[in-house]
């Protein structure tokens, strides 16, 4: 009886379903880091929205592909603009 029970954890936890060796997944480019001529102004909004959704929240580093670094530099510049009001705080 125990071992029935072993034997399913077992099988639950050795379960590779989710692994498909076809694809691989590529980790995202700073996209500031690969283009050095791209500098982030606040003054230009449409530069900005790339790194907000629709909502006109900023996107997280997983989703936007920047380090650490220039993640923090995106989310000041789009609080600039916020702030001289060229963004939204919130989309309707």
């Amino acid at each position: 009886m125990a071992d029935k029970k072993n034997n399913r954890r077992n099988n639950r936890n050795n379960n590779d379903d989710d692994f498909n060796p076809k694809f691989k997944k590529r980790k995202k480019v700073c996209p500031l880091c690969k283009d050095k001529n791209l500098v982030l102004d606040y003054k230009n909004p449409d530069q900005l929205k790339k790194f907000i959704n629709e909502r006109g929240k900023i996107l997280p580093r997983r989703a936007t592909g920047a380090c650490a670094k220039h993640q923090r530099d995106i989310t000041l510049e789009v609080k600039r603009c916020r702030q001289i009001a060229m963004l939204p705080y919130t989309q309707d």
